[in-house]
């Protein structure tokens, strides 16, 4: 198998553009960057023993924090960490839990959530979290697709529907005593775990894609643990942990894999159960917060002028922005007022399909499909913006900036990460490739083919290899044959310093098709109106 893989890589590189990574003969973009040190593909290890691996790269002691509750303040070791996580892994086998079950997570960011999902992924039980104010119909939906024989979630949620091993609140003496007491049922005194293989399913992620009900994105323990070893080959030690405050969900791929990236790299994550603007803040002082992690309107609102007074950011280093693109007016406003904050922005969002056709390293615009074989590189010092790309069918991160050099280059999200090819196709035309949803085979051929993920979005290469991404397929506005990208409107938008936030969608049109229509969130104390967005936008644009 590696002589095989070595074989097509001395092969590819032969016909491969040094510059761009494009390959004539295949007609793809390949990636430049070295490979990822990871284990044989038909080695028995989860993603769990690959991350517990990676603690003796690190020059931290076990005694130091991993979890804070921002609420009670109350910490965990890592030590005690994974004891617990251990404690619980057992207990659960030993309630009837084994490999390939799936367990359905309905909860918010708490402190026991991290303790879960390690518990659950070293024993094979695929992890399946869910936006934990879900409708009854879409819950109802989440257990169609991922048929769960347990479920978690906590007191404020309600019931569940019935499932074989019942439903566990994770905010009760049960499950503290199940992560601290191990269990005797009588006839054994250790429960056996089952071994994990890397093909084995780890989680289901539930992307909402554009059209229709959310689909169960399938991500291996390969998966997983590829993703944790792009963060790992990048890994710049420091005299402490850093800590981090992570306020998006942990259910989305984005709260996921950082959770087990920031257990790799053994820092501290603040958790915070529900966003508050001003909480955040406040908690950023409170904790010495040096990483942030949020979603683009966090970074808008905090550009804003006389938001932060009164607050001590002074240990903020770094803001890990995703989930949508920020704008260059919001990143610039952002550094004019955080001067010493780097910004590292990944762009993680929900595919579309896109259409097959043409490849070539100039510069034009088409949708992009991505396929991953293994996975990034090394990189020095610290750019003041580093972007990148990425979905959960992708486990995240595809394209990556990574040294000071590639952050010069402004509007790009990086280059490919190590593993990873790229196609350029017409939207109209050709072939295209997709990955896994469960339960939904229909979905799964319209995205996956033969390792081809079609990404939705329209994309283009520069003649060093850059990808730039300019607007997903399915959100274009036809407007007069005019295709107009509503991100442009929001970022547009959102340099108002009026304005909070703003989305923009297209609206039917008899005389132009489609129309964009945008929803605003003004500031507390603004009293803008309709027309004066308007004469904003109308000032800014080319079309009319």
């Amino acid at each position: 198998m590696e002589e095989e893989n070595n074989t097509r890589t001395s092969n590819s590189t032969a016909t491969m553009d040094p510059k761009t990574g494009f390959n004539s003969i295949s007609r793809t973009f390949q990636t430049l960057r070295p490979p990822l040190n990871l284990p044989p593909p038909n080695a028995t290890i989860s993603a769990t023993t690959y991350i517990l691996s990676l603690r003796h790269k690190s020059p931290y002691s076990s005694s130091i924090t991993f979890l804070i509750d921002s609420t009670t303040s109350h910490h965990l070791s890592y030590s005690n960490f994974i004891q617990r996580s251990q404690t619980l892994a057992k207990n659960l086998t030993l309630r009837g839990l084994t490999k390939h079950h799936t367990a359905l997570i309905l909860s918010p960011n708490i402190f026991q959530v991290p303790i879960l999902y390690f518990a659950l992924l070293s024993i094979g039980v695929i992890v399946s979290p869910a936006n934990p104010i879900s409708t009854d119909s879409d819950i109802s939906h989440f257990i169609n697709l991922s048929k769960p024989v347990i479920a978690f979630t906590t007191s404020f949620y309600g019931k569940l529907p019935k499932l074989p091993l019942g439903t566990i609140l994770i905010d009760s003496p049960e499950f503290d005593s199940l992560t601290t007491t191990e269990e005797d049922k009588g006839n054994s005194s250790t429960a056996v775990l089952p071994e994990v293989s890397q093909s084995d399913v780890a989680a289901i992620l539930y992307s909402s894609g554009t059209t229709g009900k959310s689909k169960g994105v399938m991500l291996t323990h390969r998966n997983l643990t590829a993703a944790v070893a792009a963060h790992d080959a990048v890994r710049i030690q420091k005299e402490s942990p850093a800590v981090c405050l992570v306020t998006v969900p942990f259910f989305h791929v984005y709260g996921f894999m950082f959770l087990l990236r920031s257990l790799a790299m053994m820092e501290t994550v603040v958790v915070m159960e529900r966003f508050g603007f001003g909480k955040m803040l406040s908690v950023l002082e409170r904790f010495r917060v040096s990483n942030l992690v949020v979603a683009p309107p966090v970074v808008v609102a905090m550009s804003k002028e006389g938001v932060t007074d009164g607050y001590d950011l002074s240990s903020l280093k770094n803001v890990v922005c995703g989930g949508a693109p920020l704008g260059k007016d919001n990143f610039d406003a952002f550094k004019a007022k955080f001067a010493q904050v780097s910004i590292i922005q990944g762009w993680s969002e929900e595919p579309a399909p896109a259409r097959g056709g043409r490849s070539g390293s100039s510069p034009y615009r088409r949708g992009l499909i991505v396929k991953k074989k293994n996975r990034p590189a090394t990189a020095s010092g610290r750019p003041p913006l580093r972007q990148g790309y990425g979905l959960t069918e992708s486990t995240a991160g595809v394209i990556r900036i990574l040294s000071p050099e590639e952050a010069t280059r402004a509007g790009t999200t990086g280059r490919l990460v190590s593993g990873v090819e790229a196609k350029i196709v017409n939207p109209n035309t050709g072939e295209a490739m997709s990955q896994g949803y469960v339960g939904d085979p229909v979905a799964t051929s319209d995205t996956l083919v033969d390792g081809w993920l079609r990404t939705g979005d329209i994309c283009y290469f520069d003649n060093e290899g850059f990808v730039y991404v300019v607007d997903r397929l399915k959100e274009l506005i036809k407007y007069k044959g005019y295709q107009v990208p509503p991100a442009e409107l929001e970022q547009l938008l959102q340099s108002h310093p009026e304005i909070k936030d703003a989305a923009v969608i297209p609206y039917p049109d008899e005389d132009a098709g489609q129309v964009p229509l945008a929803f605003v969130i003004r500031q507390p104390q603004s009293s803008m109106g309709e027309a004066e967005i308007i004469d904003f936008v109308a000032k800014r644009v080319l079309f009319s």
